[in-house]
């Protein structure tokens, strides 16, 4: 895939997004459209994930996260597009960590 058609989107998610499922269901998507990244619990409640793929498809995966699986709620979803950097393929769940901001 050429870098020029690539976009990669950071998203942090806020709502009822730990304990039910969550990750396992942007994992889970992710890998039906195909794009690549990673997603992962923050210590302060919130869902954070990075996903590259072509720019239709990181917007389809955003509108799945927005509305989360049965148990979650989700109250908004913060993005920030960035330059694409060919992560490595696939698409995984990543250890708890602070919040980054």
């Amino acid at each position: 895939m050429e870098n020029a058609e690539l976009s990669q989107v950071r998203a942090l998610v806020e709502g009822r997004v730990q304990g039910v499922g969550f990750r396992y269901f942007v994992r889970q998507a992710a890998a039906e459209i195909g794009i690549s990244g990673w997603v992962r619990n923050l210590s302060d409640g919130r869902v954070e994930l990075m996903a590259e793929g072509k720019r239709q498809d990181c917007d389809r995966l955003l509108s799945l996260v927005n509305q989360g699986p049965n148990m979650s709620v989700v109250s908004a979803v913060h993005t920030t597009w960035r330059e694409p950097s060919e992560m490595e393929k696939g698409f995984r769940i990543k250890p708890t960590a602070k919040s980054p901001d």
